[in-house]
């Protein structure tokens, strides 16, 4: 390549990323004039999803900070989770093309007022209805619910291949059932930490009111609910080493749904949190309150 070539291509790229900044920069500033506007209205509405379309999902919150979540498999075929937080809209311009973005607040808010009025039309509709469902309806959907629970593997667990389930011998057998307690464990890790992080989507508007909390806080464990819905934690792990003394041991931080099941099963981490929350708010349980050999807070005669 001649110099004069070299050059000129210089020039070209060094032009194109001072305009490519510049754009970035008034792009920035001009979605955040629209966050702006629209504060009150974004923190009465208590939030928005604006992309929920698998795997990829954004969450404003009251306040006006993103959330955005990816889900992705590594080359080896594991499924891993990315979880990142926004303070500043003009950030959001760097990782979304901003007319994506101004299309997902139309999108998610057309798609909300859609959602509404085929909710008050069904409901005029079974309002209007004066006969229940006969017999002959009832035994209908009572045979598809019996056909649909024999359906393929493959179809009711997607992270299943479709491996031959045949094995010839028995030791075909052995290898074959190995791979399919991976296979399993695998997945379950999955659904577990789709259930956390589908937790985190509904409870964030909630939770942006409730601020940070930890809820459990032993000496071998400390889990927070996040403002942003999200359960972090971090556990101190068991050492080999007889001789390490126990405040040399570092945390190990738990900051993705990956990381909870890991060390968590989703039924006691939700558990703990119901129990949690009813602890600080006994108002929102009262029917723990009222339990034989349980005193109401305040109550100490």
């Amino acid at each position: 390549m001649d110099e004069k070539r070299a050059s000129l291509l210089e020039d070209l790229a060094a032009d194109a990323g001072r305009r490519r900044d510049e754009f970035l920069t008034d792009a920035g500033r001009q979605f955040v004039r629209f966050l702006d506007a629209n504060k009150s209205r974004l923190k009465d509405l208590g939030g928005l999803v604006l992309i929920d379309d698998e795997p990829d999902y954004l969450f404003i919150s009251p306040e006006g900070t993103f959330r955005s979540r990816t889900r992705f498999q590594d080359e080896a075929g594991a499924w891993q989770s990315e979880t990142e937080d926004f303070e500043d809209g003009a950030e959001l311009v760097e990782v979304y093309n901003p007319a994506d973005l101004y299309a997902a607040f139309t999108d998610a808010a057309e798609a909300e007022l859609a959602g509404r009025g085929a909710a008050a039309d069904e409901a005029d509709e079974v309002a209007s209805e004066s006969e229940s469902e006969t017999a002959e309806e009832a035994e209908a959907e009572t045979e598809a619910e019996a056909e649909s629970d024999g359906s393929d593997p493959a179809e009711l667990y997607p992270w299943l291949d479709r491996t031959p389930l045949a094995p010839t011998d028995q030791r075909d057998a052995a290898r074959l059932m190995y791979d399919l307690a991976l296979t399993f464990q695998e997945g379950s890790q999955y659904e577990q930490a789709r259930l956390i992080d589908d937790f985190a989507d509904v409870a964030a508007p909630a939770a942006a009111l409730l601020g940070d909390s930890k809820f459990v806080d032993d000496e071998d464990e400390r889990l927070w609910l996040r403002a942003t819905g999200s359960i972090e934690g971090e556990v101190l792990p068991e050492s080999d080493d007889d001789d390490e003394s126990e405040s040399e041991i570092e945390w190990q931080p738990l900051t993705s749904s990956d990381d909870m099941v890991q060390f968590y099963d989703p039924t006691d981490l939700f558990g703990d949190l119901a129990e949690a929350i009813a602890d600080t708010y006994p108002e929102v349980a009262p029917e723990l309150a009222d339990e034989p050999g349980d005193e109401a807070p305040g109550d100490d005669d």
